[in-house]
C-alpha cells in the first residue's frame, strides 16, 4: 500500500511538472523575464513577513564568528539565508575579513538583501561583525570571499563556493585565490 501511495504522489508531481513546463514553454521571452522576477519578489516578501528577523540576527550574533573573529559559513534558517561576515583589524592598514557575495554582488549590495546588522567587534574597536539576511531562493549563488589588508593592498586567499539547491546550501568549490582590491 505504502508503494502504491508514493507511485501516487510521483505521478502527481511529474503531472504538475508537466502541467508547469507546458505553461512556461507558451510563454515569450520578455513574459518568462517577467514571470521570474515576479516569482523572486514574492520569494521575498514572503521571506520578510515569514520571521522575527532581530531574534535571528541576535543568535546570529551570538554563534556565527569562529575563534579568530571572522563569520562562519552561512547557513538556512526558515526561510532565511543567514550571512555573517567580519572584518578584524589592529591597524588601519591591516586586517582580516571574511565577506558573502550573493550571485555576484557583496551581500550588502544585494537586490536580495531582507536587512542587515552590524555590530563593533568584541575584541577591539577598528573592527566589526555583521549579520545579513537574505531569502532562499533555488539556484542562488554564495562565495564566502576570505582575504586580508597587508600595508594597504587587499588580497583575496580563499573563496568557498556554495548554491542553494532544493532547499539546501550546497558546496560546489572551494579555491585558493591571489586578487588585489576585493572589497571597498
Amino acid at each position: 500500500m505504502d508503494s502504491e501511495s508514493n507511485d501516487s504522489r510521483r505521478d502527481n508531481a511529474m503531472n504538475e511538472s508537466a502541467m508547469w513546463s507546458f505553461f512556461i514553454e507558451g510563454l515569450s521571452d520578455t513574459e518568462l523575464q517577467t514571470l521570474h522576477s515576479e516569482m523572486q519578489h514574492e520569494i521575498l516578501q514572503r521571506a520578510i513577513r515569514s520571521g522575527d528577523h532581530e531574534s535571528i540576527i541576535k543568535q546570529a550574533l551570538e554563534i556565527a564568528f569562529d575563534r579568530s573573529g571572522l563569520g562562519v559559513n552561512p547557513w538556512i534558517e526558515g526561510k532565511f539565508l543567514v550571512c555573517p561576515g567580519a572584518l578584524v583589524s589592529k591597524s588601519a592598514g591591516n586586517h582580516r575579513c571574511r565577506f558573502v557575495s550573493v550571485d555576484q554582488e557583496w551581500v550588502w549590495q544585494s537586490k536580495q538583501l531582507i536587512t542587515e546588522t552590524k555590530r563593533p567587534s568584541p575584541e577591539n574597536d577598528k573592527g566589526f561583525r555583521a549579520i545579513a539576511l537574505i531569502p532562499v531562493i533555488e539556484g542562488t549563488a554564495i562565495d564566502i570571499v576570505t582575504g586580508k589588508m597587508r600595508s594597504g593592498l587587499h588580497k583575496a586567499e580563499k573563496v568557498v563556493s556554495f548554491e542553494v539547491k532544493g532547499g539546501q546550501l550546497v558546496e560546489v568549490s572551494q579555491r585558493m585565490i591571489s586578487v588585489e582590491g576585493m572589497h571597498s
